[in-house]
């Protein structure tokens, strides 16, 4: 027979969490260290202030955050920057009678 069905959270277990990569939660673990030390250093008086301060924790959190049908959110914007940067040529390559070459004999 030959045909295998294979699950598709089959590489979750290499996941933490069954989500995120080591490098995801070192990514999330920087902006947060770094809202942190904006939030001890900055003056917090105005609104304006306060979001500057927590700024890279929550752009952190957006670029790990889960995405149906991709990883996260930071595959999603590498994607779509490598569509708009890439040579987008495609060459028909289907089957077409025009596309066979006649037999040499």
């Amino acid at each position: 027979m030959g045909n295998y069905l294979i699950p598709a959270n089959t590489k979750k277990s290499l996941l933490i969490f069954g989500i995120f990569n080591v490098f995801d939660l070192v990514l999330f673990g920087i902006g947060l260290a770094v809202s942190g030390l904006l939030l001890i250093t900055l003056p917090i008086s105005d609104v304006v202030m306060s979001i500057i301060a927590i700024l890279p924790g929550l752009v952190t959190g957006f670029l790990i955050m889960p995405v149906p049908n991709y990883h996260n959110m930071m595959t999603v914007l590498k994607n779509c920057f490598e569509f708009f940067t890439n040579n987008q040529k495609f060459v028909w390559r289907g089957w077409c009678i025009l596309d066979e070459q006649e037999p040499k004999e």
